[in-house]
């Protein structure tokens, strides 16, 4: 007997973007390195009320059924902040983005994103960067190094299958990102001990914790830091006034003042660096429900969230002073401080750098001072439509 033939559709109505959600959970819970994101925060990823992504973008998301099951699904979105950038930034005018991909097999990918293709070409797009789920801010790119490890907190994690899938659809490499993973128990290099400590002589730098009690503030000198410093970057597109609120509210319950810092300079905020404790060692246990009792064990663990592993999201520093010895310097001096905050008071015995552009020659000269090794490798790859 014939085996059905795969319809894509687009999400029309609750009962289908459920299905849209669920269908993650079915077809990666055998996977022992996925850890199931919680229900709630995707809903909210989905939600054009909840999320300001959708207000500077136009998103469909698409099911693939085989008969009456639901098989596969994808999301094909065009971020107008994204398509106003510098083409030679990597976006730029008429390119789109498809994400959020997951098939049960290679029929479905293809026709899934062969579908995907379709509504961006219909909305004028003649590019395609993917997968992008949904922002690149969020989770870029397909893993193609370190399936055997689970991620750290927000980052992805896909089946190394779709690495295949999506290769044999004609697409090629653009940009390869990486993570570094490190021993923080050991101290760093004598050089670089040396760096920090002619730092911490220097009555010019001062390197200090964040202030929760004055959140917005902080907030808003780290995302004026982040946006000067990577404004130049591949990828690159600002963040709104509305996405900064909301980045902050989302990151503010697992936010440490003692493991992020601020650097300045003769009084002036010019680099910042950004950890969290991994969140995911909680959540892989979860299978993505807070109920019946996992909210009291993640209310209890946010309290004093002891962790095998911090994740370094985000640093920064204004362009201003990039490729000067005092940013180097200023860097080296912030890993350490948090370094010795992560073992000290949260036992933390390993970080993970991430993501760093392949080509940022001083991230990954900094990665390599301190003696750090790539452990996932992601790739955000390119498609003409």
């Amino acid at each position: 007997m014939a085996e059905p033939e795969i319809i894509v559709a687009p999400v029309a109505g609750k009962a289908d973007l459920n299905a849209f959600i669920d269908l993650a959970y079915r077809l990666n819970r055998s996977d022992p390195s996925w850890v199931p994101p919680l229900r709630n925060e995707v809903a909210e990823l989905l939600n054009p009320a909840k999320n300001p992504f959708f207000e500077h973008a136009d998103v469909q998301l698409f099911l693939a059924r085989r008969g009456d099951a639901v098989v596969g699904r994808i999301s094909a979105h065009i971020d107008h902040l994204a398509t106003a950038m510098d083409p030679a930034q990597g976006m730029g005018p008429s390119t789109g983005n498809w994400g959020l991909l997951e098939a049960e097999d290679q029929a479905v990918a293809a026709a899934l994103i062969a579908r995907a293709e379709q509504w961006l070409r219909e909305k004028g797009m003649t590019r395609v960067l993917a997968p992008l789920s949904m922002s690149i801010w969020e989770e870029p790119g397909q893993l193609t190094k370190g399936f055997d490890h689970p991620p750290t907190v927000m980052m992805g994690h896909q089946p190394e299958r779709y690495q295949h899938y999506i290769e044999a659809l004609d697409y090629v490499p653009a940009k390869l990102l990486r993570t570094y993973d490190l021993n923080i128990i050991k101290p760093f290099p004598p050089l670089i001990e040396r760096i920090v400590q002619s730092g911490e002589r220097n009555s010019k730098i001062r390197v200090r914790n964040v202030d929760k009690a004055k959140f917005d503030a902080e907030a808003a000198i780290i995302l004026h830091i982040l946006n000067d410093a990577w404004s130049d970057n591949w990828g690159f597109v600002p963040f709104t006034d509305r996405e900064i609120a909301y980045a902050g509210k989302k990151f503010k319950p697992i936010v440490r003042e003692d493991l992020i810092q601020i650097a300045e300079y003769e009084g002036e905020p010019v680099a910042f660096m950004m950890t969290l404790p991994n969140l995911n060692e909680q959540l892989i246990g979860m299978g993505g429900s807070l109920f019946p009792f996992n909210w009291a064990k993640l209310l209890w663990w946010l309290r004093k969230p002891a962790t095998k592993t911090m994740r370094v999201p985000l640093m920064g520093v204004l362009k201003k002073h990039q490729g000067s010895r005092l940013a180097s310097q200023l860097a080296f001096m912030m890993i350490e401080n948090i370094r010795r905050n992560a073992v000290s008071r949260y036992g933390a015995t390993r970080g993970e750098i991430g993501w760093v552009l392949d080509d940022n020659q001083g991230m990954n000269a900094i990665a390599d001072a301190i003696e750090s090794k790539v452990n996932k490798e992601y790739t955000i790859y390119e498609k003409r439509l």
